[in-house]
């Protein structure tokens, strides 16, 4: 079963940027589907993004559509999520999992292996 740890979240100021990234263990990272979701206090988990296996195929809710994009690499078994022209409705803690089944799930229980989350803060 593939573990998934999130890193390179922090504080940042309105307009700026992050990159956070998704390390995953395990041979069969580059099989699975991956999505980020991030849950802001007091407010359930919600789906940002979603890359296939292959990194050519991506989607996006439609708050961060523009601004954030996923990427991926296989050899290191990683996958990024570049956050750009963040705002302060942005901040929440994200976290990574894999995507069960086919392409085009959003729904939280259509995932598994969660991360722990890494913490993105935006000052306004």
């Amino acid at each position: 079963q593939v573990q998934l740890v999130e890193s390179g979240g922090g504080l940042v100021q309105a307009g700026g940027s992050l990159r956070l990234s998704c390390a995953a263990s395990g041979r069969t990272f580059s099989t699975y589907n991956i999505g980020w979701f991030r849950q802001a206090p007091g407010k359930d988990r919600e789906f940002v993004a979603a890359i296939d296996w292959s990194g050519r195929r991506t989607y996006y809710t439609d708050s961060v559509r523009g601004r954030f994009t996923g990427s991926r690499d296989n050899a290191k078994n990683t996958m990024y999520l570049q956050m750009n022209s963040l705002k302060p409705e942005d901040t929440a803690v994200y976290y990574c999992a894999v995507m069960n089944g086919g392409w085009g799930k959003q729904l939280e229980a259509d995932f598994s292996s969660w991360g722990q989350g890494t913490q993105v803060t935006v000052s306004s």
